[in-house]
């Protein structure tokens, strides 16, 4: 089993672009090791055989390795165009500098643009917060992906800023810009200043489906402090990343009642995104980041 990352020790690696590449590398030798094996064998080169269709195409070499049923997959069926939509808001870099939400959906991200151009794929960036800051071409060359990696790496340096969230304003100009149906991969902690905010954000996310896109959100938090409210019972003063504002409290005193109001959050934004057939896809920073790469293997499988 893959091992959790420290995110702390990212900022060693000088070169993103080379770690993503050891990430992937890593991933997929581990593919081949686990249960998912057949999954694996040339994902870029095949896909699983629908029962029914023509065995014309039947790969009957992998099939012998993997004792499963694989389609060759030809270079027209093979393109996909992926939208990467990272939001760099000040409430990312929770829980601290250097060892936050940004941080490992940075290394994601970069894992993915590593994936995407191994098979061929077409990739552009997004990065928000109240508004977009970036938005790249969506391209599959390799100079591409270089271009995208060190725009992250720079990421990786830049210190927080006071300022608000508006996923949904984003999410809403991004659906009407992107012109052909793409795969869009949403990193985000989802979180807005008021609860009617939720509302507007699956409004966006709405859209973006209506648009005929297909949508694969990374809810990305840090489960024990965030949904879990898990802080030792002294006095804390709690301050808002994005204004300021400050709250003395003991933990314990508030616990249930923030945990019920997390939950309630959580599985409303669980449901609606199955009612909009979203793939909705909860990470936790504090466990590893092949859950994220596999989520979008699952979900490339299905883009057709």
């Amino acid at each position: 089993m893959a091992q959790p990352l420290d995110l702390a020790a990212v900022s060693s690696f000088e070169n993103l672009e080379f770690l993503a590449r050891q990430l992937v590398e890593g991933f997929i030798t581990g593919l081949h090791q686990s249960p998912y094996h057949g999954f694996s064998v040339e994902f870029s080169e095949h896909r699983l055989y629908n029962p029914g269709e023509s065995t014309r195409h039947l790969d009957w070499k992998v099939f012998a390795r993997t004792d499963k049923l694989f389609v060759k997959r030809y270079e027209e069926e093979t393109n996909l165009r992926c939208h990467l939509l990272l939001d760099v808001s000040p409430s990312m870099y929770y829980p601290a500098p250097g060892n936050d939400k940004l941080r490992f959906s940075i290394l994601c991200a970069a894992a993915l643009i590593t994936l995407l151009q191994k098979q061929r794929d077409a990739v552009g960036l997004v990065t928000f917060a109240d508004q977009v800051e970036l938005q790249t071409p969506v391209r599959s060359t390799s100079t591409h992906r270089h271009t995208l990696l060190l725009t992250l790496q720079q990421l990786l340096e830049r210190p927080p800023t006071r300022r608000v969230t508006d996923v949904a304003h984003v999410i809403h100009q991004i659906a009407q810009q992107i012109p052909k149906r793409s795969l869009v991969v949403l990193f985000s902690d989802m979180l807005g200043r008021a609860p009617e905010e939720q509302t507007t954000m699956l409004a966006a996310l709405q859209h973006l489906r209506h648009q005929h896109h297909e949508v694969l959100l990374f809810h990305i938090m840090d489960r024990a402090t965030e949904s879990e409210f898990a802080f030792a019972d002294r006095p804390y003063l709690f301050e808002d990343i994005e204004t300021g504002e400050q709250i003395k409290l003991q933990p314990n005193q508030v616990r249930d009642q923030y945990r019920a109001a997390m939950q309630r959050y959580e599985q409303e934004l669980a449901l609606r995104c199955g009612q909009y057939k979203i793939d909705f896809v909860p990470v936790d920073i504090r466990e590893p980041f092949d859950k994220a790469l596999y989520a979008y293997l699952v979900k490339r499988g299905k883009v057709r």
